[in-house]
């Protein structure tokens, strides 16, 4: 996937590579298939997330983060998968995304018929997204395309993989705050949105060369 910003930035995201962009105080982003894609054609999958940035942090100049596949570190999950730990901390090893607030991401791919219980830190909330296959999430079945979430729902929880299963696990710690959506803006308050707006309005976010 091609990708170019309003700062200057851009590139191609590959097979497992992480695109992981700040906004901070503002940016015009674009996201396309690549040429090489375009001509080849094929499946095509990406899963995108939206972490709210902490109110101190909202109007940093923007920041990102271009991380290849091979430079994120793998753990192995005993006998029951692997797991690739792109953000927070899993069995002592540390991610390699650099975030604004404690948040773990973790790619797990797991066997069929195997179970592992991932730690959690009790004040975090947690989310799980099937993107792959069929797993037991305590006595819950999820399979692929559905998402499940706990709020502050212990230090761990185990997964038992009906078959082949690829899986995003998110977890966060709450920040208490205020969070107000419109549209691709996420502020604390609706006045925030409104300023954020009429920025974008006088072109304070830049523009992309060539778009």
């Amino acid at each position: 996937m091609a990708h170019r910003d309003s700062h200057g930035g851009g590139g191609v995201i590959g097979a497992g590579d992480v695109q992981w962009m700040s906004a901070g105080l503002g940016v015009m982003h674009q996201e396309f298939h690549s040429e090489a894609f375009a001509k080849r054609g094929g499946v095509f999958e990406a899963v995108q997330i939206w972490v709210n940035l902490p109110k101190v942090h909202k109007m940093i100049p923007p920041k990102y983060q271009a991380i290849q596949a091979k430079d994120i570190p793998v753990v192995k999950l005993k006998q029951s998968g692997r797991a690739r730990v792109i953000a927070g901390e899993l069995e002592g090893v540390e991610g390699i995304a650099r975030t604004f607030s404690p948040i773990g991401m973790w790619d797990v791919c797991m066997h069929a018929n195997k179970s592992y219980v991932f730690g959690v830190p009790e004040t975090y909330n947690l989310v799980i997204l099937v993107l792959e296959g069929s797993v037991l999430i305590g006595e819950q079945e999820v399979s692929q395309g559905h998402l499940v979430s706990f709020q502050r729902g212990g230090s761990g929880v185990e997964i038992k993989a009906r078959s082949e299963a690829k899986l995003l696990i998110l977890s966060g710690e709450p920040l208490n705050e205020s969070v107000i959506g419109y549209g691709p803006f996420v502020m604390n308050s609706q006045a925030e949105i409104k300023q954020a707006i009429y920025d974008l309005e006088r072109g304070v976010f830049g523009q992309i060369v060539g778009g």
